[in-house]
């Protein structure tokens, strides 16, 4: 059943009105907080969770495929080999997969895939994969026919006739063109060219705006880590309060949440791994920011002796206390397609129950680095600074 959600938006609105930047349209309404319905988890399978939204809904599995690596710095990507590894994953029970338009070739590699199960797969794997992507337009005016001809690349590429999750990003709050381009995504969506509308990276103010004007979304991805917990200071507030749910990405800092990075030192030139992709170096910066190389040795190795203790890897660790946050659906674990996989890792995810003294452990830890709110700002300023 889904949750009741008590009625005490109001207030929660209140504490942001002196800092929006943003003003509602003339048409806008107040926010029911009772027609979004909560996330459930699916009781057959603990790796299913339901995002939803009014009479909008969709089944995806709670550790997502991450595309981000098909977009070039992770190694060159071979498209039979991609394919085939998609089709690994999926087997495997990881059915869902995150992508989007400026991906390099995810959309396309996602089609070849999904016509390969339409081929070659049971019908029952065909009816459990998704496919979500983003769609993150330039600062042009957002009219109807420039939003449809936008998504209909995606579902061209992607070879479906209709997209799972659009999720939609906008650089610039500043210009309220937002509002106008989540309009039309709706629309598409009552056309059935897209099944759920979502968000990537806006900060907590928008969102509310955003459910303010009726659009009906279903979830906010932005950066989440046991290092990053900015999404729990207001966020989740008001996603525990609406039903919109949180798709987390960053999640294992683009691998230096892992024994690799264990009693390593960066600080001194090549003395440790290389930082040698875009993700790697991206949480980097991330690791300064909260309290730097040596603070994040001694969180590794809080994680390490968790692992150890459950028979895990530091990553495993690292994802299951991000999922059982509040308000988190699902979150992402980047795959190198055709070059490295991490099936069995991911999979050891959903059965690992952490226990009251592993949280407290890592609570401690995480709670002695810099406040990234203060810091950096809200979910999702990282890209408007």
């Amino acid at each position: 059943m889904a949750m009741t959600v008590h009625n005490v938006l109001p207030h929660f609105t209140a504490a942001f009105k002196s800092k929006s930047k943003t003003t509602p349209r003339q048409d806008s309404k107040r926010l029911n907080v009772n027609s979004v319905r909560c996330c459930q988890l699916a009781t057959f399978d603990k790796r299913l969770i339901t995002v939803s939204n009014g009479n909008d809904s969709l089944d995806i599995c709670r550790v997502l495929n991450g595309m981000w690596q098909t977009s070039g710095g992770w190694g060159r990507i071979d498209r039979d080999d991609a394919v085939d590894a998609m089709l690994r994953y999926a087997d495997a029970g990881l059915t869902t997969f995150d992508m989007a338009d400026h991906y390099g070739p995810a959309e396309d590699l996602y089609g070849i895939f999904i016509n390969r199960i339409r081929r070659e797969g049971p019908p029952e794997l065909l009816d459990k994969v998704r496919g979500l992507t983003k769609w993150v337009p330039p600062p042009v005016k957002m009219t109807s026919s420039y939003v449809r001809e936008s998504i209909n690349v995606s579902r061209r590429r992607m070879d479906v006739p209709s997209l799972d999750m659009l999720q939609f990003h906008w650089w610039d709050y500043s210009n309220p063109g937002y509002l106008d381009a989540l309009k039309h995504l709706t629309d598409l969506k009552e056309e059935g060219k897209i099944k759920t509308v979502a968000l990537t990276n806006f900060d907590t103010e928008r969102l509310r705006i955003i459910l303010e004007n009726g659009i009906p979304v279903v979830s906010n991805q932005v950066q989440h880590s046991i290092v990053d917990m900015r999404p729990q200071q207001r966020m989740a507030e008001l996603c525990e309060l609406t039903g919109v749910k949180l798709i987390t990405y960053g999640t294992v800092m683009g691998g230096l949440l892992s024994e690799k990075f264990l009693d390593t030192n960066l600080v001194i030139p090549f003395a440790g791994p290389p930082l040698n992709t875009p993700s790697l170096q991206k949480y980097k910066r991330m690791v300064d920011a909260w309290g730097g190389w040596s603070q994040f040795q001694v969180l590794l190795q809080t994680l390490k002796r968790i692992a150890t203790k459950h028979g895990v890897s530091i990553p495993v660790v690292a994802v299951r206390y991000v999922l059982d946050q509040p308000a988190v659906a699902g979150s992402m674990v980047g795959v190198r397609l055709g070059l490295s996989e991490h099936i069995q890792d991911t999979n050891a995810i959903f059965s690992l129950a952490l226990d009251e003294d592993d949280v407290n452990s890592i609570q401690e830890i995480s709670k002695k680095g810099k406040d990234l709110l203060k810091v950096i700002g809200d979910c999702g300023d990282e890209y408007r600074r």
